[in-house]
């Protein structure tokens, strides 16, 4: 896995530990297990990141950094694959996992006619919830356990191969006069 590339672009845990409104769990902040990055707590990070991510719920981001803490897994990793759901992949996600909450339960997809505002959404969740909330779940735990058995497949990975790289090297000859 490439350590150094996720380690340059997340932020560095010093300046998210010292941020002014993190104060209240600023002590919980210093479980180095929350800033490694090894194959058990990226790859359990990737599992609550997305399945936070594909839930119908407000504060997507808090939700993910409390299960993070509570499972003592990389924090930033799990609050940026929240992510996956923004402004413009949500409707598309979302609507997905209502046709599967209505394939699961047997319903027949009774959407009115789309409407991004809050009136529409109130007057359509009557409907929508309960097809909505279980194919969410189902496709949270389904996308998760893939984005966890993902990166602890390409975690294993890249340890081989350099693995491999380093027995090659001491393998080579080397010249008695030194390199050029």
């Amino acid at each position: 896995m490439p350590r150094r590339t996720i380690r340059r672009l997340l932020p560095k845990p010093h300046a998210i530990r010292e941020h002014r409104a993190l104060r209240a769990v600023a002590a919980r902040l210093h479980d180095p297990n929350l800033w490694h990055l090894n194959r058990h707590s990226v790859s359990v990070a990737a599992f609550i990141g997305v399945f936070t991510a594909l839930l119908p719920i407000p504060l997507q981001m808090l939700v993910a950094a409390l299960a993070s803490l509570w499972a003592r897994c990389n924090i930033t990793i799990a609050v940026v694959l929240v992510w996956i759901t923004n402004p413009l992949t949500m409707p598309p996600i979302f609507y997905l996992t209502y046709r599967v909450g209505t394939w699961l339960l047997g319903v027949p997809a009774s959407v009115p006619e789309f409407e991004l505002s809050a009136t529409w959404i109130r007057a359509s969740l009557g409907e929508i919830w309960l097809p909505l909330l279980v194919g969410s779940l189902v496709s949270a735990l389904v996308c998760a356990t893939l984005a966890w058995a993902t990166m602890r497949v390409l975690w294993r990975l890249g340890v081989q191969l350099k693995w491999r790289a380093r027995l090659r090297a001491r393998r080579e000859p080397r010249s008695p006069h030194g390199p050029g």
